[in-house]
């Protein structure tokens, strides 16, 4: 059994620092790099670019809302356009430091508010693959599994990839629990990597209609910016490693 170990990074803006980018590319095989809207610069694109490309690392671009003062986790009344033509933006602009550090763009992961959206708004979702399509149909679309996003990329003609997050509690229905909402954020090492065993042998549960259901999942997805971020990691890593499940990139 195979399962890509992705992070998201190039969250750093400025001289404000976040997560520990180098010691996570020796860890996971994919990297989510942050465009410039909800964190990241240029300078950061293209230092972490370089540093996924020394590693050995998957590249992907990580686009969010204009939000840096948010993080990119407050919702923004865009419409279809407006997101497509966002996505267009930062994907090209991650690909030009891809291009410059010789390696391939592989695969688009919305950020944050993003994210949540597409997974339960069609015409977002729409978008967000449209996009994406335009681009490149040789993209993976990363996209929550069992979401719309999934289910739209496919439709589209984009090879998907469903992913899964250790480090975050569920609702019943598959749905990310929103950060607002206490335990939402999982921060023990122990606990993360159990869930990640979990998630890649039975994939996501979901409750419908008094039934219970399993979503499989391709990736597993370690936040760059929590507390714990390395230490988690390390141990995913190392359970799953331990139980047999190979990492490998989504390429």
């Amino acid at each position: 059994m195979k399962i890509d170990l992705n992070c998201d990074m190039g969250e750093s803006f400025g001289t404000y620092k976040l997560g520990n980018d180098a010691e996570m590319m020796s860890i996971i095989t994919s990297a989510n790099i942050a465009c410039g809207f909800h964190a990241g610069g240029p300078k950061v694109m293209s230092s972490t670019v370089s540093l996924a490309a020394q590693s050995g690392v998957a590249v992907g671009a990580h686009p969010g809302y204009p939000d840096l003062n948010g993080f990119g986790r407050r919702n923004m009344a865009l419409d279809a356009e407006e997101i497509e033509t966002m996505l267009l933006y930062q994907i090209g602009a991650l690909a030009a430091f891809t291009k410059a550090n010789g390696v391939e763009l592989v695969h688009v992961k919305a950020h944050g508010a993003l994210y949540n959206r597409a997974a339960i708004d069609p015409d977002c979702a729409a978008a967000i693959a449209k996009a994406v399509a335009r681009y490149s149909k040789s993209l993976i679309l990363v996209g929550l599994a069992g979401s719309h996003l999934i289910r739209t990329g496919e439709q589209a003609g984009l090879r998907t990839a469903r992913e899964g997050f250790p480090d975050r509690a569920y609702l019943p229905d598959g749905c990310l629990m929103p950060r607002s909402q206490a335990g939402a954020v999982i921060e023990s090492p122990e606990e993360v990597a159990q869930n990640a065993l979990r998630l890649a042998r039975e994939g996501v549960r979901i409750e419908k209609g008094g039934s219970v259901q399993y979503l499989p999942v391709d990736t597993l997805c370690l936040h760059g910016d929590n507390s714990s971020a390395v230490s988690n990691a390390k141990l995913v890593a190392k359970v799953l490693t331990e139980a047999g499940i190979e990492l490998q990139a989504l390429t």
